[in-house]
């Protein structure tokens, strides 16, 4: 998602959709197989530090965590993926609804 994120040039987005999925853009890897064109961001030399001096993992899937402490899920196959994925979603969906209440019984929007 960060690199539909770049694509969008909108860092800040919570939730991708299906309409973000459609951006036209080299940068979009849910169009385009490979890596893009170019770096989304400048790491700092502790993050490059760490990518070189990384422990070796058979991880090839990442996913927020549902419980959003700005932490990560890495799973090495795509379905344990897709289940994490759909977690992240269900409390993504669970967080609007709750917002939504809240501003239905406020009369705010």
């Amino acid at each position: 998602d960060p690199t539909v994120k770049f694509a969008l040039r909108n860092f800040g987005l919570k939730r991708i959709y299906e309409k973000h999925l459609a951006i036209e853009s080299p940068y979009n890897t849910y169009r385009n197989k490979g890596l893009p064109p170019g770096p989304i961001c400048t790491p700092s030399l502790a993050t490059i530090d760490a990518v070189l001096n990384s422990p070796k993992t058979d991880y090839m899937f990442f996913v927020a965590k549902k419980d959003f402490t700005q932490g990560h899920i890495f799973t090495s196959t795509y379905q344990e993926h897709l289940k994490y994925a759909k977690e992240y979603r269900q409390a993504l969906n669970l967080q609007e609804q709750i917002k939504q209440k809240a501003q239905e019984e406020t009369g705010n929007d």
